[in-house]
């Protein structure tokens, strides 16, 4: 049986309808004092490579720097609006239930495998209240790597498991391919952009439509 549980946070656990861009943009122009005309691809990639990609959309430069600036503000975006964020977003149907169910299981930790930086992955979780039964302290965030393989490496020597120990959640082929690629069996959840085909296609291990039967789940992550 797994001991550590990885969880993706957009679309995986969360929606945040609209917002999160709507957030992003606003900490973009605060950082570039540039409105954000567009945004680069998001799925599956992490903060950092976002900005980047996003950056050269509107002709700027990049550095670390200017990373460390806008994951600041965008923290505090997201704290500032935290309210508005539970008010349009949610939690998918099913994902307190099963948290918790995990949670309820002896041996069982549950941390985080995001794209997203720390600060708003904790707004994101506390403000669907899912932040009680997950351990960040060995989570993996954007601001720890550029690509999904390397979180969940981090993820695994910050929580000391190994890849047999663990099992990763998420809805996109690049969670898919970042748990494979350390030897994590992942179970793929395609309430994202990505179908069920889509995740078997990319090689999950396990795929559901969603996380509403906290039953099935159970069986499918601790089996």
């Amino acid at each position: 049986m797994p001991q550590l549980v990885l969880w993706d946070i957009d679309h995986t656990l969360v929606d945040t309808r609209g917002v999160g861009r709507e957030l992003w943009a606003e900490a973009f122009e605060e950082v570039t004092g540039r409105p954000m005309r567009e945004q680069a691809k998001i799925d599956g990639s992490t903060e950092s490579v976002i900005l980047r990609e996003t950056l050269g959309l509107h002709g700027l430069p990049d550095s670390r720097d200017l990373f460390e600036r806008f994951a600041q503000a965008l923290g505090v975006v997201h704290v500032r609006r935290a309210a508005e964020l539970r008010e349009r977003g949610h939690a998918l149907p099913g994902a307190s239930s099963l948290l918790s169910a995990l949670a309820a299981r002896d041996g069982i930790t549950q941390t985080v495998m995001t794209g997203n930086i720390r600060a708003t992955a904790e707004v994101k979780l506390a403000v669907f209240g899912l932040d009680q039964c997950i351990d960040l302290s060995i989570g993996a965030f954007g601001e720890d790597a550029d690509e999904r393989p390397e979180l969940v490496r981090i993820a695994l020597r910050r929580a000391q498991m190994r890849p047999d120990d663990a099992v990763l959640v998420g809805d996109t082929p690049y969670d898919v391919e970042g748990g494979l690629s350390c030897g994590v069996r992942v179970i793929g959840v395609a309430t994202g952009r990505t179908s069920a085909a889509g995740l078997r296609a990319a090689g999950a291990t396990e795929v559901v439509e969603d996380l509403a039967d906290t039953e099935k789940l159970l069986k499918l992550l601790t089996k």
